[in-house]
């Protein structure tokens, strides 16, 4: 059996990788002597990386949100990097005193090279949630932080995650079963784009398919942008019933249940939940019941029971509100001069209230944690104890877990060093405590709470890595470190988004390092490559969300401020907005005035125990039952994340996620096999391409201008249910809402 480029790999290598689709999907030869971090890599890497960090940071404080993914870099870097393999000079450079030689131009543009670009740009294009925090501090609280301490929070928060994934990348990588779904929509592009592909008679190349479905996504989406907004989300039942509260309720696809509601709009399918073509089939059923269960029977019934005052607000808000109706003054209860909760003017104010599907999310977030440490414990314990007693004994692994992929990685390339992990995590946790501890404390956080957040991380980052890797869902550690800092260090905003923000995103990005390790170990990559390239991104990215983010903050007039912003303004930060909101509920107020005994809420802290026993009689009977694919198939942890799903996402984003990946990965990959295995996720792939490069078109040269769309009804990205949003108790009065009579 022969490589690609001509190396031959031993004869007993067979494709034996448990997974089908990997199988399917991924090749199993590799040319060690492929160019991989050459010249041409950090040229077009590094500028990718800068391009994307700044155009999504600069959008993410405008109305219309605009997420550019790695998809575009793949697509425009492939005819550039041949370019430069045509016109570079060939002759090599040495660079003085290091004793270092490199070439411009090692020989043909490579996959490997394409590989580690497109590695190097996803460091850009993922957001830093650190910046959320440097916004609700300069804007909504209004108050000054030292720039150099928001710019340590900055790094250290985006690279500590490097720690956690030298520790658990051997159970992570290393094994077949964590085969982590959404990379092989990057491998079926990578493979479109450089393999040659002969076109059977009557049939496309996936080239020549991803090229077509790029170009119809591509000429489509100018109408859900610009022509025809409001087909984005379509609400029959507002339509039906327009002086209807209760109906709209019901019907709208944004701002209620979604029952008959739709969207024709691939943002509105992939915007909030990935797309839908990467996920399995049982991690869409799985999530779709969980939506179901929560939307259609827990929020209901609760609140036209009225539980919890919910009918005096609007049934899917995250906004906070007092006890008439109305928004909630924070400014009242905060002390200026301490930054700390003023208890005598809160008691004298009144405790803070949710909608009920917030209260409600809450409780469900408590809920999935405990199921995720619940779940693997049953379903992978035995595995990964085996896998960590292989580690311990200084072995490589051995068994079914060694697939041909982990042999030719093991064979051609050298590992990443261990210690070089160590390193990183104890450079990285240094400069932490120094950001936390120095600049006046600023941030709020002890020492001891920023040790705390990196426990939290450490324990979560191996069971949901798991979960992560098989299913293409990540349970959030968010609620759960909001609670903690919130119980043990109250009243205070910026510690406990700061704890938030360590414990909580130190574990993405450790699993996003994680996932883009297990790309290169898919597409045979050199470890120690892919290491410096996701290291130097990371660092560079993390400059540029910053220097963009200071730079609006302050020199945009009233950003963010939406009462005293002009009409038709586009800086009005909704993710800060969110982000704020949750600062209010567990770090001014806390936990223990929401969710404790002195809340509205503490009957949600039974949730804790639902999540930690509910696997248990499904793992019980898919033991008794093994060959029963249903119960195989149940996954709590999932389940609950559809359930806790809404908002930000809406209601009509779960409803087309779901009914788009019923079709394509259940309908047609059981009815089409050889179809869905030649053209499943080149489809997904054009699908995102084409929406990505109208939406920077349509910015670029309208929106940049403030030109928003043709002014007619549809004009406006809205399902046109104005009264969806009211409340429905007696005596209380909303604007542009009908009164209840008693």
């Amino acid at each position: 059996m022969a490589t690609a480029g001509g190396e031959a790999i031993n004869e007993e290598e067979v494709n034996d990788h448990p997974i089908e689709e990997v199988r399917n999907t991924v090749p199993v030869w590799d040319d060690p002597r492929e160019p991989c971090l050459t010249f041409r890599t950090w040229v077009l890497g590094l500028s990718s990386c800068i391009l994307l960090a700044f155009v999504n940071e600069f959008f993410m404080y405008r109305t219309t949100q605009l997420s550019i993914g790695t998809v575009v870099v793949q697509i425009a870097t492939l005819p550039i990097g041949r370019l430069m393999a045509s016109t570079l000079p060939t002759r090599c450079l040495r660079v003085p005193l290091l004793g270092w030689s490199f070439s411009l131009n090692p020989g043909p543009f490579s996959l490997k090279e394409h590989c580690l670009i497109t590695i190097f740009a996803g460091a850009g294009a993922s957001g830093v949630y650190a910046m959320n925090i440097i916004a609700i501090v300069k804007v909504f609280y209004k108050r000054q932080i030292n720039p150099y301490a928001a710019m340590l929070l900055a790094q250290t928060t985006q690279l500590l995650g490097y720690g956690w994934a030298g520790l658990f990348r051997k159970y992570l990588v290393d094994s077949a079963y964590m085969w982590w779904p959404s990379n092989l929509v990057q491998v079926t592009l990578f493979r479109a784009m450089h393999e040659e592909e002969k076109r059977a008679k009557g049939q496309l190349t996936r080239l020549q398919f991803f090229i077509i479905v790029m170009t119809c996504s591509f000429a489509y989406y100018i109408v859900p942008s610009y022509l025809f907004p409001a087909i984005s989300t379509v609400s029959v039942l507002c339509w039906l019933y327009k002086d209807s509260v209760t109906a709209q309720q019901i019907g709208s696809g944004t701002s209620g249940l979604g029952i008959g509601s739709f969207g024709l709009d691939w943002n509105t399918v992939a915007g909030f939940l990935g797309n839908p073509l990467a996920s399995p089939a049982f991690a869409i059923f799985n999530v779709m019941a969980g939506f179901a269960l929560n939307t259609y029977v827990a929020v209901p019934l609760l609140y036209w029971t009225n539980t919890y005052n919910a009918k005096r607000f609007p049934l899917v808000s995250s906004h906070v509100f007092d006890a008439a109706g109305a928004r909630y003054d924070t400014a009242r209860i905060l002390d200026p001069s301490t930054f700390t909760l003023n208890l005598n003017e809160y008691n004298s104010y009144g405790r803070i209230n949710l909608s009920v599907l917030f209260a409600l999310n809450y409780g469900i977030g408590f809920a999935a944690l405990m199921s995720t440490l619940s779940h693997v414990s049953l379903y992978h314990g035995k595995d990964i104890w085996g896998l960590w007693r292989k580690a311990a004994e200084g072995g490589g692994g051995g068994g079914k877990e060694q697939d041909v992929h982990t042999r030719i990685m093991k064979r051609n390339y050298k590992a990443v060093p261990q210690w070089w992990f160590h390193l990183m995590l104890v450079i990285v946790m240094a400069l932490s405590l120094y950001t936390c501890e120095g600049f006046g404390r600023q941030l709020q956080l002890p020492y001891w709470g920023l040790l705390l957040a990196c426990g939290i991380a450490f324990t979560f980052t191996l069971p949901i890595g798991v979960i992560s890797a098989t299913t293409n869902m990540q349970p959030g550690l968010n609620i759960i470190t909001e609670l903690i800092i919130g119980y043990l260090y109250p009243g205070k905003p910026l510690a406990n988004v700061v704890f938030k923000t360590y414990g909580y995103i130190s574990m993405t990005q450790a699993l996003t390092f994680v996932s883009d390790f297990k790309l290169g170990h898919y597409m045979k990559i050199p470890p120690r490559s892919m290491f410096l390239a996701q290291l130097a991104g990371t660092v560079v990215a993390s400059t540029v969300h910053f220097s963009t983010a200071w730079w609006l903050l302050t020199t945009v007039k009233n950003i963010c401020d939406v009462d005293s912003l002009p009409p038709g303004s586009p800086w009005t930060c909704p993710g800060d907005n969110v982000f704020y909101n949750a600062s209010i509920i567990w770090g001014v107020v806390g936990p223990l005035r929401m969710f404790g005994r002195l809340g509205n809420y503490w009957q949600m802290n039974y949730l804790f125990l639902v999540g930690l026993l509910a696997p248990i009689p499904f793992w019980i009977l898919s033991r008794r039952y093994p060959r029963n694919a249903v119960l195989r198939n149940v996954n709590l942890p999932l389940i609950f994340a559809g359930a806790s799903g809404l908002l930000p996402a809406r209601s009509v984003n779960f409803i087309m996620w779901g009914l788009v990946g019923f079709v394509f990965n259940h309908i047609v990959y059981r009815r089409c096999k050889a179809w869905w295995m030649r053209h499943n996720y080149v489809l997904a792939a054009g699908l995102d391409a084409g929406v990505a490069f109208m939406g920077v078109l349509t910015f670029l040269s309208l929106g940049y201008f403030d030109i928003y769309g043709v002014q007619w009804w549809g004009g406006t990205a809205d399902d046109h249910c104005p009264l969806a949003s009211c409340p429905t108790q007696p005596g209380v009065i909303a604007n542009g809402c009908p009164t209840v009579v008693p």
